[in-house]
């Protein structure tokens, strides 16, 4: 007997269309002999729909797929997931959603209310994790090594910003702007000056009312995938992401755009550096109280300093992701991934009064 599967993509977020990159990758390794997936799409404008069996899923000439708007309407309630009135049975959600409305505790509230399992982490770690201010103090506070930060909120920058500029260039330029609820590189810029400031923040707020000004970490960008086998957070081999000379930074375009980045596995690093970067993604996973999965991103300096980046509840998921890869790289596969994501979703309450 199979189960039935809701793979949730798209979303309201500027991520739409990377979700809907990663859902076509779910779509085409789940293995169809245990699990049965519905694709659900939501449209930028919010609606929830029934996504046609041949969607496409891929990026074709630099542009990236979208839910469009005319589909048949998908209802969600406290009684669950139904299709005209009528109740589509789903026994699992996969909410493959990145950034807000998807990946920071909106709709794994909504899946709790309605009693419905899934994968990925609960609301509060799902929250957290998507506020990089808050989760960079939990990180801190647990030991792990983070960037300095300051947070820029919109209403005090225009109230303020001849002072906060000033505490900006206690930072030392250069320094990265940031949404601080934001994913994909979207609204992020590399400032070498002060004079680059204004249209930096406002790039960033366009994304978020909240901005994350960090001093520029000099080193190798380093990443850990962590996934829940039988209940217990492992830790992958160690990724290197290698950029193309071309992009300043891993910005959006390199990501998924250009094919400008690749990633060298296992890290060209010591042994012991690569167990302390496992360590602190496990260390990291656990103290937000992640549960499923998390991509884990960390900057290594020359001096072998661990520094962690942010810690993603939902990575991109498609087969050619940095996730993926990093477990095919240990020795589990794509389609093994997902089914122990399934099972272990199954297994766990993410509930407030759960485990």
């Amino acid at each position: 007997m199979t189960l039935s599967v809701a793979i949730i993509c798209g979303g309201r977020s500027s991520e739409h269309e990377i979700s809907c990159t990663s859902a076509g990758g779910v779509l085409g390794a789940i293995d169809r002999s245990k699990y049965d997936p519905v694709m659900i799409g939501i449209t930028k404008s919010g609606k929830w729909t029934l996504l046609a069996e041949g969607f496409d899923f891929v990026i074709r000439d630099g542009v990236l797929p979208v839910v469009p708007e005319d589909g048949e309407p998908i209802s969600i309630t406290p009684a669950g997931f139904f299709l005209q009135g009528k109740p589509l049975n789903i026994d699992i959600a996969f909410p493959i959603l990145h950034g807000p409305y998807g990946e920071d505790g909106t709709i794994q509230g909504l899946l709790e209310i309605a009693d419905i399992p899934f994968v990925g982490s609960g609301v509060l770690a799902s929250a957290v994790a998507m506020d990089k201010s808050f989760a960079k103090s939990i990180f801190s506070a647990s030991g792990i090594p983070v960037a300095e930060g300051i947070v820029i909120r919109k209403s005090e920058w225009a109230r303020n910003k001849s002072a906060l500029t000033a505490d900006i260039a206690t930072l030392g330029y250069p320094v990265f702007v940031k949404p601080v609820r934001g994913g994909s590189s979207r609204g992020t810029t590399k400032v070498a000056s002060s004079h680059e400031l204004d249209d930096a923040i406002a790039e960033a707020h366009k994304f978020d009312p909240k901005a994350l000004v960090e001093n520029a970490v000099i080193g190798r960008e380093i990443e850990c995938a962590v996934l829940e086998i039988d209940s217990a957070p492992q830790a992958s081999v160690v990724g290197q992401i290698e950029i193309d000379s071309h992009f300043e930074f891993y910005d959006f375009e390199a990501k998924y755009l250009h094919g400008a980045t690749s990633i060298t596995l296992p890290a060209p690093i010591s042994t012991k550096l690569a167990e302390e970067i496992q360590k602190k993604a496990i260390a990291a996973f656990i103290s937000l109280g992640c549960s499923g999965l998390a991509r884990v991103d960390f900057f290594l300096t020359p001096n072998d300093e661990v520094i962690i980046n942010e810690l993603n509840t939902m990575p991109g998921f498609t087969a050619t992701s940095a996730y993926p890869k990093m477990w095919s790289a240990s020795g589990v596969t794509y389609q093994e991934v997902i089914s122990h994501l399934l099972a272990g979703a199954l297994l766990r309450n993410n509930g407030a009064l759960g485990n």
